[in-house]
């Protein structure tokens, strides 16, 4: 009877614990997330996954950056690549806010050439935000009051900018 009373037990825990998955993303998680995959929906690309993987990589560069460089804005050296971007003026900029003004880059990419329009312009952060072979994104950012800016990061797997494959 007791055996009985514990499947029982179990058979109803599971699909409880099955149902509650993962825990929710965090608001800016979401935002980040929502604003790629809008992006690369515009193109016709699979939406992005959140990976904490990335998004703690992104906060341990972030961190780096703010403790050891003001902030500033570093080629970034990591398995993963990255968008990175930079304010001043004591404004941080929302996730949606970051991501957009990466996707604004899209005016300077000429698909058919698979460039940037001009040497003045670049267009490798809306890339690397619609890059088709890419799955996974992960983001932080940091404030650096001292200088009055923010950084922002994001990685993403796998990577992209491929030198010869378009990104979509």
């Amino acid at each position: 009877m007791a055996y009985a009373l514990l499947i029982l037990i179990m058979a109803l825990a599971i699909p409880h614990i099955v149902a509650q998955g993962a825990a929710p993303l965090p608001t800016a998680a979401k935002e980040y997330l929502e604003a790629h995959n809008q992006a690369r929906a515009a193109v016709g690309v699979s939406p992005l996954k959140w990976s904490e993987e990335l998004a703690n990589a992104a906060g341990r560069v972030v961190r780096y950056q703010k403790n050891n460089m003001g902030c500033g804005l570093t080629k970034l050296h990591h398995k993963y690549q990255g968008n990175q971007v930079w304010t001043i003026f004591n404004k941080t900029m929302t996730p949606r806010m970051v991501v957009d003004r990466w996707v604004q880059e899209k005016q300077h990419y000429n698909y058919a050439t698979n460039t940037c329009l001009s040497n003045h312009h670049t267009c490798n952060a809306y890339t690397l935000v619609v890059w088709r072979k890419s799955l996974e994104l992960g983001c932080a950012q940091a404030r650096c009051l001292k200088y009055g800016s923010s950084i922002t990061i994001c990685l993403y797997n796998p990577i992209g900018n491929i030198p010869g494959e378009r990104p979509y």
